[in-house]
Order: C-alpha cells, then sequence, then structure tokens
C-alpha cells in the first residue's frame, strides 16, 4: 500500500498554457487600449485628442505589460512551488531510500547474526559429541581393564578411569560409582576374612589404589584436586585400612561394609547422612569429624579401639544395637539427640567432658567396663534406663540440666555422682546396686539394702 503522506508525481506545464497567457494579456491590453482610445476621440481639441490618444496608447501598453508581469510572477511562484516540490520529493525519496537501506542492511546483519549462530551451534555440538564418543571411547577402554585378570591391567584401568574423571568434571560420579561398584564386586578367589599381606595378595593392592583414588580427591587441600559432590556408594565392601581423613563426605553410605585395619574418619566432615549401619570394623578413629547430617552406626561392631575425640555431631548421632570395645567420646559435642539404645560397650567408654544439647539415650545398653561420664554436660533428658553398668560409672561432675532417668538401671561396681547438678529430680525407680561397693549418690537419694549382694536406690525428697 502507498504511503498517504507521500508527494504527488510532479507534472510538465504544457506550452500552450505560456500561449494562452500571453494572447489573454495582449487581448486584455488591446481591449483597454480600445476602450481608451475611444473616450479620446470623444474629446474636444486636436490637442486634447492628441494627449489623450497617447495616454491611452501609454495605458493600454501598460496593462498588457502589468497583465505580462502578473503573468511572469504567477509563473514564478509555480517555478518556486515545482522547486519547493522536488526538494520535498527528494527529500522524502531519499528517506525512503535510506529506510529501505536500513532495513535490507539490518536483515542482512540479522541473517548474518543467525547464520554465524547457526554455525556455532553446529561446531559445539560437533565439538560435544567428538568429545563424548572420545570420553565414552576412552570410559568403554578403562572398564575394559579393570575387568581384566591381571593386577597390573587393573591398576592401569583404575589409573585411566581417574584421569578421565580428572579432565572430564561430568563424568566424576560416574567414574566414582564405576570404581566403588568394582570395590563392591568379590571375586571367587577372595576371602572375607582378613586379607592376606600385599606380596601374597595383589588385589588387595588393586583394592587400596581404588580406595586412595576415592579419598585423595575429596580432600579441599589434594594436591591432585578436589572433587566436590561426588557421593560415595561401599555398601557391603571390603576395604583395608580405609582412611578418610580430612576428606568431605556427602551421603556416603557404607551399610554393612566390612572394614580391615585401621579405619580413619580424623578432621573428616560429612554433608548429609553418613551410615555405618550394620558395619563390621577393626580400629577406627572420628577424632574431630564435623557432621552436618545423621550419622547411622546402628547394628555396627567395632571389634578394637574407637575414638570420637572432639567430635562435632550437627546432626542426630543413632547407634542402637551398635557393640563398641574400648570407646572414647571425650569433648564431643551432640547438637542433636543420640541413641545408643540397647547398645554394648566391652572396654572401656569415655563421655568425659562431653556436651549433649539435646537428649541422650542408653535404654537397655550394657557397660561391660568402665563408664566415664565425668564432666560431661547434658542440656536435655537423659535416659540410662535397664541399663547395665557392669563395671565402674563415674558421673562426677557431670551437670544435668533437664531430666534424668535411671530406673531400673544396675550398677554391678563401683557408682559416683560425686559433685554432679542435678536441675530436675531424677527418676531412679528400681535402681539397683551391688553391695559390696561405696557408692556416691545423687543428693536426696539413699540406699537401702534389698539383700546380701544387692542395694536399691530410694528418693528420701519430700
Amino acid at each position: 500500500m502507498a504511503d498517504p503522506k507521500r508527494t504527488d508525481d510532479l507534472r510538465v506545464m504544457p506550452w500552450w498554457y505560456v500561449l494562452l497567457g500571453v494572447l489573454l494579456a495582449v487581448a486584455l491590453g488591446w481591449l483597454v487600449l480600445d476602450w481608451l482610445l475611444g473616450e479620446a476621440n470623444r474629446a474636444t481639441g486636436v490637442d486634447t485628442r492628441a494627449t489623450l490618444r497617447v495616454d491611452a496608447i501609454r495605458t493600454g501598453l501598460t496593462v498588457v505589460a502589468g497583465t505580462g508581469g502578473g503573468l511572469a510572477l504567477l509563473l514564478a511562484a509555480r517555478r518556486q512551488w515545482l522547486s519547493e516540490r522536488a526538494q520535498r520529493h527528494q527529500e522524502f525519496t531519499a528517506t525512503r531510500d535510506h529506510s529501505h537501506r536500513e532495513r535490507i542492511q539490518a536483515h542482512t546483519e540479522q541473517v548474518a547474526t543467525t547464520t554465524q549462530r547457526n554455525q556455532e551451534e553446529q561446531t559445539r555440538i560437533a565439538e560435544y559429541d567428538a568429545t563424548e564418543r572420545r570420553v565414552t571411547d576412552l570410559f568403554t577402554k578403562a572398564v575394559d581393564l579393570l575387568g581384566s585378570d591381571k593386577a597390573a591391567v587393573r591398576l592401569g584401568g583404575l589409573y585411566a578411569l581417574e584421569r578421565l574423571a580428572q579432565d572430564n568434571i561430568s563424568q566424576r560420579q560416574t567414574v566414582v560409582a564405576v570404581v566403588c561398584a568394582y570395590l563392591r564386586m568379590s571375586d571367587e578367589d577372595e576371602s572375607v576374612e582378613a586379607p592376606q599381606p600385599k606380596a601374597a595378595n595383589h588385589e588387595d593392592e588393586v583394592r587400596r589404589s581404588a580406595q586412595r583414588l576415592l579419598t585423595r580427591h575429596l580432600r579441599a587441600d589434594a594436591p591432585d584436586g578436589f572433587w566436590p559432590e561426588v557421593r560415595l556408594d561401599l555398601a557391603d565392601t571390603r576395604l583395608v585400612d580405609f582412611d578418610a581423613s580430612g576428606c568431605t563426605l556427602i551421603d556416603a553410605d557404607f551399610t554393612g561394609a566390612q572394614f580391615f585395619g585401621i579405619t580413619r574418619f580424623t578432621n573428616a566432615r560429612t554433608e548429609g547422612r553418613l551410615t555405618l549401619a550394620r558395619a563390621t570394623l577393626d580400629t577406627v578413629t572420628f577424632d574431630n569429624l564435623t557432621t552436618t547430617g545423621d550419622l547411622i552406626l546402628d547394628d555396627c561392631v567395632i571389634t578394637d579401639e574407637t575414638t570420637f575425640d572432639r567430635a562435632s555431631f550437627g546432626g542426630e548421632f543413632s547407634a542402637r544395637r551398635a557393640h563398641f570395645a574400648t570407646t572414647s567420646f571425650a569433648e564431643a559435642v551432640f547438637d542433636k539427640t543420640a541413641s545408643f539404645d540397647h547398645a554394648r560397650f566391652d572396654g572401656t567408654t569415655s563421655f568425659r567432658a562431653a556436651v549433649f544439647h539435646s537428649g541422650l539415650s542408653i535404654e537397655r545398653g550394657t557397660f561391660a567396663n568402665d563408664a566415664l561420664f565425668r564432666a560431661s554436660r547434658f542440656e536435655d533428658m537423659a535416659f540410662f534406663r535397664w541399663t547395665a553398668f557392669q563395671g565402674d560409672a563415674y558421673f562426677e561432675n557431670a551437670v544435668f540440666e533437664g531430666a534424668v532417668n535411671i530406673g531400673r538401671a544396675e550398677f554391678h561396681a563401683r557408682a559416683s555422682f560425686a559433685g554432679a547438678t542435678m536441675r530436675r529430680r531424677p527418676n531412679i525407680d528400681h535402681v539397683r546396686a551391688t553391695a559390696h561397693q561405696t557408692h556416691v549418690w545423687p543428693a536426696g537419694t539413699t540406699a537401702e539394702k534389698e539383700d546380701d549382694d544387692w542395694i536399691v536406690l530410694i528418693d528420701r525428697r519430700p
């Protein structure tokens, strides 16, 4: 559709317009001259008529000249008008052409940009496909090496997987999952008993290398690079001298795992849940462990020394039905509920200066050796119902700010609450203690003889 504001096309004036204008000027001058000459002829006197005739002629010529001048002015005005219209037409045409050129330029640039983007996208896709094919090829070859029956070849497969994960962030979790799966697999020739010396069992060396591959990249100061947000699934795995010291563990699962030798979680940090339910361990250290999620030790069996000294438990701590040997929680801090219900402690157990910001429950637990709660602080409830203290039990200088329940507990050796502070009245219902030891009970309680071997606590406070 044409622009309604566009200037009309210019037209050339026909030549006969000018001839007609000249004829009209002559005709008008002739008519005026004829009229004036007629008037002059009526005058009396020769001189007067001559003068009037001369004036008439002069006037007629003036009229012709004036008419011609008027026509000349009209032509000049038309020329000016045409010139202005021509200028406007040129300006309009120039503006239209410029706008058209700009649209063409913009369209050309848009087409070029789109073409470039398409080319870049095609290049990116091609590079991505090439990278994926290369990564897949390397991954497949590394996994094939890992399935070799020769230990040296399997080691080469592990190192190939490590290099692949190091160079390809997106493949790290996959590589870790493959290594974890390798550790979970059991060979027909492999015994579930304690591993043989390294010289006699090459598979143990491969396993140790796989373990080190996993843990050395989970430390923030790892010289080979830190792999964040990597999750370990080592459930039902046999691990030898597993060392996760200083590692960051995210939702790590060791359910049912068998740990041989010395296991270390010293200075480790957990995000999410750390699960060791049904795991069996020899010696294990959790010193300075920091957890932000739950730590699950339900049904766990630890046959040698265990230390949790100065550990900080930000989530719940659950060790229900766990079996401990010599154990230390010295200066540990529990932010949430800690449960040791039905747990058994065969060696000396220390909670010296431990702090429980939430509840502690050791119901139906068994302390086969000494239980040390000296200077511990219980800011919420503390339950020891039905718990058997077969060794000495020391709660000296402990502070109980919440409810305390030691009902049905049995003290088979010495019990001491010397210097202990209890903000609330403790529940000592049917607490029994050996009659062959000297005990120090909480303020306000005394003991009465039940028989030759046992005494029963009595609350004397009103």
